[in-house]
């Protein structure tokens, strides 16, 4: 009987394992790190242990201070979660040395499966499909495409695309750099890349008695670099494909027995259109995407895994697979910058319509497995995902309907995230036909905001009024009188909000007869407080809901903090920009500004070099993954304002290129 878990890990995860040890009476112990004080995970658990530093390698990644916090709160086993040492055969090893229970597979299973190379061999003799793995100096101009993978760990770190044999060498070193830093063990090895692929997997579950259940499949190929970001149950390809289904688990059945597997695990598939498939890895863990095999299923995933651990008997048949389950995965980036990593606090954070959190809901619905909270702080050391929201429905159509209605009417601001990105997915007529591979995100115009320019429009006129609401309320004389009242004629009000990199000018009047606004003919209002202003455009009344948050810069005098408006017609971001700027605050043509903070691993150039168009100037690294800034245009490197190791912030100028042909 187990009493008391130690989670090994920290956000949603460890929040799923308290939820699931809540239920089964089972006692809680958490660790957190000093940038995860405040965190969510770190007030939910019976204790919670300080993991005294802030990156990962500090704290979630070191095996003795974990084992110590485990033996401080009496813990008598220890849950890995996902990522960090999840598959880290030397601290499963560890655990059960220190005499507490692993939940997990044993580590002889998580050292098999934990070297790709290796686990692909395994695979070959047990019968189940592989790809070729390919030797990068052997590899001739006709073996690519080619992916350069890391053999340790996976979440598309230590991965990358090579599509000519100019730009291997380079791809290789950055794989390396990435799997060292993730994983600590910097091994790749190259294998074909099928360029629209789909990512099928399936989930296992075994127990110590001989029994192994393929609880179906889950398709995971809406990726952004090699990462998930949309998994689904059951997958249209093999809905729509002849014996594929039983195919696939046969072959994952194999592969769990071929290693005598037991626990949760899910074996993965690289499938093409007409249904063969290839190993491409086992996870020797949870999944992130579990939630959508739950909610098929019924089972509660996590639940099972305290229970084998404890000896428990699995059924001699898996479950049958009703409805069907989408879950889409909220990052804190921006996809229109290549992915960028956002980082600040997160003001607001609400999802309309949710039924359950951390469990599979009654009957249909939403379940949300969340990290973070309004007001939680989104740090630079780990990776961007905020939360999981999932949708349970009788089929696919009404799930992506009911998931995408519900994140375009969330109130999320504070940080740019893929929210918009997940929205546009859902509704993508090809992804609704159920035609999916690993190249949609760049294949499909998916990028854009949600919000219309006139949507913004009309968010800005809300925001003006809603401010003007709060500057009379505040007014001791004219906070009594009535909305409008002048003793003198008035001149417009103007405002001036940025969104994005436009900015939206606001001119107004507030008179006796209503409002006067300029450019807003069919616009009129109804009412407007300092947190709802409801208009009637064209005939409809629509209401917006107005909340005020300090910058990322509050600490700064000239800060002018953000405005989240949220209405039907879509959920916008407004900074107000002063009407006048502080002098010496103007760029210098050619800045190059930080997208995503981060640390300058690496320079490629000095202050007077001569660039071309593309070039790579610096690399920075945020969230395990390393971002190249290149040249923006041919000319001279003017200014070079950081150096290797330097913590740089969003906005922070870290170059300065000269167009060709202009003066310094």
């Amino acid at each position: 009987m187990l009493g008391k878990v130690l989670v090994a890990n920290r956000g949603e995860i460890a929040r799923r394992v308290f939820a699931s040890c809540a239920k089964l009476g089972i006692g809680t112990v958490a660790v957190y790190s000093d940038a995860d004080a405040e965190a969510p995970h770190a007030t939910e658990a019976d204790v919670a242990v300080r993991l005294p530093g802030s990156s990962a390698a500090q704290t979630y990644l070191r095996a003795d201070l974990l084992l110590e916090a485990a033996r401080a709160a009496g813990a008598d086993a220890v849950h890995p979660g996902y990522g960090f040492l999840s598959e880290n055969a030397e601290f499963a090893a560890a655990v059960a040395d220190a005499g507490l229970c692993w939940i997990g597979p044993d580590a002889e299973a998580i050292a098999a499966m934990g070297s790709k190379v290796e686990a692909k061999r395994i695979m070959a003799e047990a019968g189940v499909p592989v790809l070729t793995e390919l030797d990068p100096e052997q590899a001739t101009e006709t073996d690519f495409p080619l992916l350069v993978k890391a053999s340790a760990g996976g979440g598309g770190r230590g991965m990358r695309v090579v599509r000519d044999r100019a730009g291997l060498a380079e791809a290789i070193a950055l794989a390396r750099t990435e799997a060292e830093s993730a994983f600590g063990d910097g091994t790749v090895f190259c294998e074909p890349y099928l360029e629209n692929g789909r990512h099928i997997e399936v989930q296992v579950l075994a127990d110590g008695h001989g029994t192994v259940l393929a609880l179906g499949e889950r398709e995971c190929s809406i990726q952004r670099r090699h990462q998930k970001v949309l998994e689904e149950a059951p997958s249209p390809l093999v809905e729509r494909t002849e014996g594929m289904r039983e195919r696939l688990c046969a072959a994952a059945r194999a592969a769990a027995e071929a290693i005598g597997y037991v626990g949760a695990g899910t074996v993965e598939f690289l499938a093409d259109d007409q249904g063969r498939f290839y190993f491409l890895e086992m996870n020797t863990r949870l999944q992130v995407e579990h939630p959508v095999t739950e909610c098929v299923t019924g089972l509660d995933l996590v639940d099972w895994q305290l229970r084998i651990a404890e000896g428990a008997r699995l059924g001699p048949e898996p479950p049958p697979i009703r409805g069907h389950a989408i879950e889409v995965r909220l990052y804190a980036e921006d996809p229109a910058a290549d992915y960028a990593p956002q980082s600040g606090t997160l003001h607001a954070f609400t999802i309309p319509g949710v039924d359950s959190e951390f469990a599979v809901p009654p009957n249909q619905g939403l379940r949300l497995d969340a990290g973070v909270r309004a007001g939680s702080v989104v740090g630079v050391h780990y990776d961007p995902m905020l939360a999981k929201l999932i949708c349970r429905a009788p089929n696919r159509t009404e799930a992506a309907r009911r998931l995408a209605n519900a994140c375009a009417r969330a109130s999320i601001h504070g940080l740019r995230t893929n929210r918009d990105q997940l929205v546009r997915v859902l509704r993508d007529p090809d992804f609704l036909a159920g035609e999916t591979d690993t190249a949609f995100l760049g294949t499909h115009e998916v990028n854009a905001p949600l919000a219309t320019p006139e949507t913004v429009r009309h968010a800005a006129l809300a925001a003006a009024l809603a401010e003007a609401a709060a500057q009379r309320s505040a007014d001791l004389v004219l906070g009594a009188l009535p909305s409008g009242w002048r003793n003198v004629p008035s001149v417009p009000q103007h405002r001036v909000y940025r969104y994005g990199d436009t900015e939206y000018e606001v001119g107004y009047q507030l008179t006796r007869s209503g409002l006067r606004a300029e450019g807003y003919d069919q616009v009129r209002l109804c009412s407007a407080s300092e947190t709802e202003v409801v208009l009637e455009i064209s005939g409809l009344r629509t209401v917006f809901r107005i909340g005020r948050f300090p910058g990322q810069h509050s600490g700064e005098q000239d800060d002018p903090g953000l405005l989240g408006v949220d209405s039907a017609l879509g959920s916008v971001s407004l900074t107000p920009v002063p009407r006048f700027t502080e002098p010496g605050t103007d760029l210098l043509p050619g800045s190059l500004l930080a997208e995503t903070p981060g640390t300058v691993v690496r320079l490629a150039v000095s202050t007077s070099d001569k660039v071309k168009a593309g070039d790579p100037l610096l690399w920075l690294e945020a969230m395990k993954m390393q971002h190249q800034i290149r040249a923006p245009h041919d000319g001279t490197v003017a200014e070079l304002r950081v150096s290797e190791g330097d913590q740089v912030d969003v906005g922070m100028t870290l170059a300065v290129v000269v167009p060709e042909g202009e003066s310094e």
